[in-house]
């Protein structure tokens, strides 16, 4: 009896009572849960589609009822790119000045990334692409954070306002990538996906700015992407158009 009360006292190996193979396996499942924060604010004027986009992207489909943003519309989405585990939270503000002005010193706060929305259909959210890249300038946004114009509606070809030509120069001038989409098209869902992969790839070796959120566990609606865009066939979603029914976008 003497001996196996000996047996029941004796500390587990290694410093601090800890076995270093148990303590060795907890720092490994603590680094697999790691996941990299990233901010990215969607931006354009009402009505262009940018809640739909994110929408789209989080939920894989279209929202069944849309209605003008109010404030600040705030997504997440858990993505593993090459290995690591990345969470993008999506910023999606309102279009109109009235119902964003007491949220924008708030919005432009450790932003990664920004993703500027036009709608093809209306030249005038094309031409006010210039005072929303204007206002991330007021704000001290970092120039060299991943920028990316949108154009969306892009199923409604029969009311383009705005062609890739004049979109691409203008992108071009500002040193961003083009992507024309619809939200709203089952067709191209990929467009839409390839527009937040493109921004989750270019900020992977970034440095985040917002703490590391730390879970014990993966959410289902994890993404894996172990490809780069180019490889899956991502890297632009400017194509013709086609001649399916024609939608409208009410977001």
């Amino acid at each position: 009896m003497k001996q196996m009360d000996q047996q029941r006292m004796k500390p587990p190996v290694g410093d601090g009572g800890t076995d270093p193979a148990e303590a060795e396996g907890v720092r490994v499942i603590e680094k697999q849960a790691q996941k990299r924060i990233f901010k990215i604010i969607v931006i354009g004027d009402s009505n262009v589609g940018k809640t739909c986009l994110t929408y789209r992207f989080c939920s894989g489909k279209f929202p069944d009822k849309t209605e003008a943003t109010i404030g600040v519309d705030f997504r997440e989405k858990q993505l593993e790119v090459d290995g690591e585990i990345l969470k993008l939270q999506l910023w999606d503000t309102a279009g109109q000045e009235r119902f964003r002005k007491s949220m924008v010193q708030h919005y432009y706060r450790n932003v990664h990334a920004v993703i500027f929305v036009y709608d093809i259909t209306k030249i005038s959210s094309f031409d006010n692409m210039s005072q929303w890249i204007e206002e991330c300038d007021r704000h001290s946004l970092n120039k060299h954070i991943p920028r990316i114009l949108v154009g969306n509606k892009c199923d409604m070809v029969d009311k383009v306002a705005v062609n890739t030509n004049m979109a691409q120069k203008f992108a071009d001038t500002h040193g961003m990538p083009l992507f024309e989409t619809s939200a709203k098209d089952d067709d191209k869902a990929n467009h839409v996906d390839a527009i937040f992969m493109t921004v989750a790839h270019k900020l992977k070796n970034a440095k985040p700015m917002m703490p590391v959120h730390v879970s014990s566990s993966t959410p289902r609606d994890s993404v894996h992407l172990r490809d780069s865009p180019q490889h899956r066939g991502l890297q632009s979603a400017i194509g013709a158009s086609t001649d399916e029914e024609k939608s409208e976008c009410a977001c």
